[in-house]
């Protein structure tokens, strides 16, 4: 890759940061929402369950558009971005991170969600037999068992952050060294003709892509081997 433009690096740069803090927060966010969805008896959870996958379904552009709306001048956004005098959260990194987090909210909780479910009862009234309080089980037996599924959660978060285009074009629109990560870059450099530059950072994403589907099935064997 020697060669390219430093607005290059600075995408992969951006883009990076972009996907791990968005991970990060989604870990963080999406670990109590997984555990009440798999443990609640609620009758309106599944309702939120399909709040949270909605963006498995929805078109980019419609998500963008509600997102744009939701961060620009006239939305909460706007009144956040306020308080340090900014107009709009729209076309700045931190509307990106909130866009993504939304956006792969579902890549996050529904693996986890699913490592909960899957351990069943049976190990925290062990627990509770032993005296261990909820907070303690929690931490000492149900994340450990569900480490697959926080696993698979967080390369699956990191790598559709990545691969972000549609939202992130709208609601971050093109500004180099701001809102501009890899999946625009390749975009521009195709508008303009670029094709030695898309075609690098393309090969680059298609790497990339075969690395977490590897990692993918390797965290799935180690998992059933575990099981057995």
């Amino acid at each position: 890759m020697q060669g390219l433009p430093a607005e290059v690096w600075t995408a992969v740069r951006l883009t990076v940061e972009l996907a791990a803090i968005t991970t990060v927060i989604l870990l963080l966010l999406g670990t109590p929402l997984a555990w009440w969805l798999a443990r609640s008896r609620a009758r309106w959870k599944e309702a939120v369950g399909a709040v949270v996958a909605l963006p498995l379904v929805l078109p980019p552009t419609v998500l963008g558009f509600y997102l744009l709306v939701a961060l620009g001048p006239g939305g909460p956004g706007g009144l956040l971005a306020g308080l340090w005098g900014a107009r709009t959260l729209a076309f700045s990194f931190e509307g990106l991170v909130i866009g993504s987090v939304v956006y792969s909210m579902p890549f996050v909780v529904q693996p986890i969600r699913n490592a909960f479910e899957a351990m069943g009862d049976r190990p925290l009234e062990v627990a509770a037999t032993l005296r261990a309080s909820p907070a303690r089980a929690f931490w000492t037996v149900a994340v450990p068992l569900a480490r697959p599924g926080f696993l698979t959660g967080a390369v699956l978060g990191f790598a559709h952050t990545i691969g972000e285009f549609g939202v992130v074009l709208m609601i971050g629109g093109n500004i180099p060294g701001e809102t501009k990560v890899l999946s625009v870059a390749i975009y521009d450099y195709v508008e303009t003709m670029q094709w030695r530059e898309a075609n690098i950072l393309a090969a680059g994403m298609v790497a990339f892509a075969f690395a977490v589907i590897l990692a993918m099935t390797l965290i799935g064997r180690r998992a059933a081997r575990v099981d057995e």
